[in-house]
């Protein structure tokens, strides 16, 4: 869960994970629906249907005994170098260093490390020359993280209060902002998204996104980006056209909502539909099912859904 965020924000998540999912076997056992819901709103989806996948293997394939070493973890899905150090060091005691986005920024600032930490290789060099200094690395790298969480920030780190200060490269040349070096990112794209909540006796239409990429597995309403020279009606009767064969009519504008991802942003409208003819059929989607508005909380759906049930007044 603290791949790519905060410790404030995993708290939560984290305690009504481990009651509904108190060991690996229980885990195993559940449906991915069941994980998706319980993971809805903290993102990267991905994470856990890893997580999940991880737990069936460790069952099926090691009688539910987990990994006691770095490699061993490596073969798990959704494991990384990061990960696979972090819990062998810290759970299994083993001589392995951590390198995560904090020990990158503090490595980088204390030995004036002047090429991008982005670059091919860069943490596995960093790796390595960290675990030439390793006495204790469950404490070395839990010391390091809560270093660059704690003291050398992104952005105006406390070096008056940090330990390493008197051999610290940065701080003795006055380039704390200049470090690390990052490689320069262009403009994140921002696509205009539609989506329609069509309406048929009572009830409206989901659909299951497909389990690989991005939001793999939660559910969503029909829709789409908008092309050049339509207008956003148009654009979504088309989509819905294309995603089920049906033909709908698009009503009022429920609301327009922004979101940002990793790589971009989107600007969603969702509208009102209601269905007009045409026999259901899947082309985006693994599965679809028509469901009451007060039905929705029963479903694991992205974030950028929920400012639209908020919008709704269902959240």
């Amino acid at each position: 869960m603290l791949q790519q965020t905060q410790v404030k924000t995993v708290g939560d998540y984290y305690e009504r994970w481990m009651v509904r999912f108190a060991d690996v076997r229980s885990l195993a056992a559940a449906q991915l629906e069941q994980v998706l819901k319980l993971w809805e709103g903290l993102g990267y989806y991905g994470r856990a249907r890893n997580l999940h996948r991880a737990a069936q293997m460790v069952v099926n394939e090691r009688n539910g005994v987990l990994p006691q070493s770095y490699v061993e973890w490596l073969e798990l899905p959704g494991v990384g170098p990061y990960t696979a150090a972090a819990v062998a060091s810290i759970a299994c005691g083993e001589h392995v260093a951590a390198v995560d986005g904090n020990v990158l920024r503090t490595y980088a600032r204390f030995t004036g490390f002047e090429s991008s930490i982005d670059g091919h290789g860069v943490r596995e060099q960093v790796k390595e020359q960290l675990e030439l200094i390793l006495e204790d690395a469950a404490d070395f790298n839990q010391a390091l993280m809560d270093l660059g969480r704690e003291i050398c920030t992104p952005i105006a780190p406390v070096c008056e209060k940090c330990p390493l200060k008197g051999s610290c490269f940065a701080f003795r040349e006055d380039r704390q902002s200049a470090l690390p070096i990052r490689r320069s990112r262009g403009k994140t794209p921002e696509y205009r998204i539609v989506v329609g909540l069509i309406q048929k006796e009572g009830r409206v239409l989901i659909q299951q996104r497909k389990p690989e990429g991005l939001l793999g597995g939660l559910w969503e309403f029909p829709g789409g980006k908008v092309q050049e020279g339509e207008t956003l009606a148009e654009s979504l009767a088309r989509e819905v056209l294309e995603e089920t064969d049906m033909k709908v009519k698009v009503l009022e504008e429920i609301a327009t909502i922004k979101h940002a991802y990793t790589h971009f942003k989107i600007q969603m409208t969702a509208f009102w539909c209601t269905y007009r003819s045409g026999e259901l059929k899947l082309r985006a989607a693994t599965q679809a099912k028509w469901v009451r508005v007060e039905e929705f909380e029963d479903f694991a759906f992205p974030k950028a859904n929920h400012k639209i049930f908020n919008e709704m007044k269902l959240d």
